[in-house]
């Protein structure tokens, strides 16, 4: 039975969101008191249908305090329903946000910040009256207009936990921009519509020797960090990488095979990881937060196409023989992860490869077995990453894993083929917690890549499907449009998914683009080329596939170059069908 792979990838991130907004700035003294206590600038930062984003500064004006909390009360009936850098509590519409342990201490003129999302039913007026530890705080101004074009989704949201002191954060996307690349920014600016999305941070692929240095003129790794240091200006910056260079790279496939042939492991180690690890331990870059998504495509393979198993590949049965892949990703964790600034990601597949119950828990035990190889321990490990360059659905509304129709699971139908998840959030969430079950750190965090997986547009279901058959029910309903799970080459009717965002759901630190949009997942025909790159028949739409996609046509656009070349019809149709809509 077809287990699915995905192929190239490349990595984005996170951009918070910011908009002209409703402000308030109010003033006061306490009763009594021989100096000004308080002042609260209270801003709606972003508004979109029924919700809004707010961000409020709180500056103590009167004596040193080591804890604050600060009350108002909402005019409109307005509900807070998600805040951070504070404990936000309700009742009614009285609303009460204290300090955190990291944020209550606040000197006389100090001043630190905190923000939320709520919800409003039309009116959303910003509240007259403020208290600061019970110091009244009054003299509300009148608050401009929202955006006149409001977004349909949320802003981003930072989580509650700060960057421990002297250490890594928690969540690196935690209170970041994120690298936007200027090529990638140029290319997708060129295209008609593509200012909507040219801003958007995306994934670095350092894809082979030479893109260090920089390939063809291009922009090299030290360029990309100098880059990153001018967008950082005087806040935090997470700088996105692809480390994808493994010898025998991607075994099962052809259209991402690399430069690096099955026994080159000392030639992996000191050609390439060596001289990335020597640029980022480079002090001028000690501000940046990077992030590495470490060599996709690899360890999977060796628990699911390997013998043994169903869709056996000779080439991942050699990788698996020697080690190599073993060696490379711990060696790569164990040099990079030293570093004080980087922070390693591992790819672990998506849901529509390793959700099966005989996939998971292997493809775990070898991510362990990696981690702790050449010197490495996981605590090198930050977290994984899922769905790079896939597909697969951020969330299945329609149906569930549990749900039958006439008495016969979803489970049983062709689409989900015993899988024990129906979309990528469920499926990185129980990877999450299997991961730490077998010693990973409680507190690492999954990235999900959302570059192509909105699935909108005209073909996006509003409801289940009819209950004539377990079949018709999950593929009447499903987002994911592809014409089996198993296919990943530039598919048809796909699109741009969620934006990139930091904490979207538990046990997630950010939603990321690591996969530029409108870069080819490989060449619709064979193109000769000193890449390395092979010519995969699944990236061909004439192609009737395979044992790994169940026989089904690819799906694939047509007239597609090589992998990671830029390919205009590929992002033309993500931005038509991009779900949230453009």
């Amino acid at each position: 039975m077809s287990r699915t792979i995905p192929r190239t990838a490349l990595l984005a991130a996170l951009s918070l969101v910011t908009a002209a907004g409703a402000t308030a700035t109010v003033f006061g003294t306490s009763a009594g008191a021989a100096t000004p206590g308080c002042k609260v600038e209270y801003q709606i930062s972003n508004q979109w249908n029924t919700g809004f984003g707010a961000n409020v500064v709180v500056t103590n004006t009167g004596d040193p305090v080591a804890a604050w909390t600060l009350e108002w009360s909402y005019a409109n009936g307005q509900q807070v329903t998600q805040g951070w850098n504070a404990t936000i509590t309700q009742s009614g519409a009285a609303v009460t946000a204290k300090s955190m342990s990291y944020n209550g201490s606040l000197a006389t003129g100090g001043s630190t910040s905190f923000g939320f999302n709520g919800s409003h039913t039309g009116t959303n007026a910003v509240p007259a009256t403020f208290k600061l530890n019970g110091v009244t705080c009054n003299g509300a101004t009148d608050p401009t207009q929202p955006p006149t074009t409001p977004p349909t989704t949320p802003p981003t949201t930072p989580p509650t936990t700060p960057p421990p002191t002297g250490g890594k954060a928690d969540n690196p996307y935690a209170g970041a921009k994120v690298y936007v690349n200027p090529e990638w920014s140029a290319k997708a600016a060129a295209e008609p519509g593509g200012t909507r999305v040219a801003n958007q941070p995306t994934g670095v692929w350092l894809d082979r020797t030479a893109a260090i240095a920089g390939v063809n003129g291009g922009m090299g790794l030290r360029d990309h960090l100098d880059a990153a240091l001018t967008q950082k200006g005087s806040g935090e910056m997470v700088v996105q990488l692809v480390i994808y260079n493994l010898p025998g790279r991607d075994c099962a496939a052809l259209a991402s095979n690399g430069e690096l042939g099955p026994t080159e492991i000392d030639k992996y180690k000191t050609t390439y990881i060596d001289p990335i690890a020597a640029i980022l331990a480079d002090s001028k870059y000690a501000g940046l937060r990077i992030v590495t998504t470490v060599e996709i495509d690899s360890l999977p393979n060796l628990v699911t196409n390997v013998s043994g198993r169903p869709t056996v590949t000779a080439n991942c049965d050699v990788m698996k023989a020697n080690g190599n892949y073993i060696k490379g990703v711990g060696y790569a964790l164990n040099k990079l992860g030293s570093i004080a600034n980087v922070y390693n990601y591992v790819d672990a597949g998506h849901h529509g490869w390793l959700g099966w119950d005989d996939n998971l828990g292997a493809s775990a035990d070898m991510f362990k077995l990696a981690a702790t190889a050449e010197g490495s321990t996981v605590s090198k490990v930050h977290g994984f990453i899922v769905n790079t360059a896939n597909y697969s659905a951020l969330k299945e509304d329609h149906f569930k894993i549990d749900d039958s129709v006439n008495g016969t699971s979803v489970r049983q139908s062709k689409w989900v083929d015993w899988n024990r998840y129906t979309d990528e959030l469920s499926y990185a969430q129980g990877m999450r917690s299997k991961l730490v079950s077998i010693g990973f750190d409680a507190n690492i965090g999954m990235l999900i890549d959302t570059s192509r997986n909105g699935w909108g547009g005209t073909a996006r279901p509003t409801g289940p499907g009819a209950l004539t058959s377990v079949d018709t029910y999950v593929n009447g309903g499903r987002y994911d449009r592809r014409i089996h799970l198993g296919n990943w080459c530039n598919q048809a009717g796909a699109g741009l998914g969620e934006r990139p965002q930091a904490a979207p759901a538990a046990g997630i630190d950010a939603y990321v683009w690591i996969k530029p949009p409108g870069e080819s997942d490989g060449a619709s025909k064979e193109i000769p080329n000193n890449e390395g790159k092979g010519f995969d028949r699944m990236c061909d739409p004439t192609y009737t596939g395979n044992a790994r996609n169940g026989n089904s046509m690819s799906g694939s656009l047509p007239d597609a170059p090589l992998s990671g070349q830029w390919f205009s019809a590929q992002f033309q149709e993500l931005m038509k069908n991009a779900h949230p809509a453009l």
